[in-house]
């Protein structure tokens, strides 16, 4: 049941690129989410975007780090910034990406 939201009680189904970086001590990262054209920008309105919310069995992981990408004046893309200050927030964000994952049938590679 892990799924990413922007407007509480609508789920996104395009699947982002997802970017990770940890510290070298690794009590710190930082995830970065690419979603071109999302289900959300459909709406017609950006106003209902109030954060992104990754929901799974173990609760909800919050960022109001959202951009919204234009061209033409014509939203295109969200991007969305998820900052880990310790090896908890890392452990619990690794954990909802697995489960995300396995729903999604996504892939992990290192650059």
């Amino acid at each position: 049941m892990a799924k990413i939201q922007f407007s509480r009680g609508l789920d996104e189904e395009v699947i982002p690129e997802v970017r990770l970086t940890r510290s070298r001590t690794g009590d710190s990262g930082t995830a970065t989410f690419i979603f071109t054209n999302p289900k959300i920008l459909d709406q017609g309105t950006t106003e209902d975007i109030t954060g992104m919310y990754l929901i799974d069995e173990e609760g909800e992981i919050v960022t109001r780090e959202v951009k919204g990408k234009f061209v033409n004046g014509r939203p295109e893309g969200l991007e969305a910034i998820y900052i880990m200050k310790s090896a908890e927030e890392w452990e619990r964000f690794i954990r909802f990406m697995e489960r995300y994952a396995q729903e999604n049938d996504l892939g992990f590679s290192k650059s």
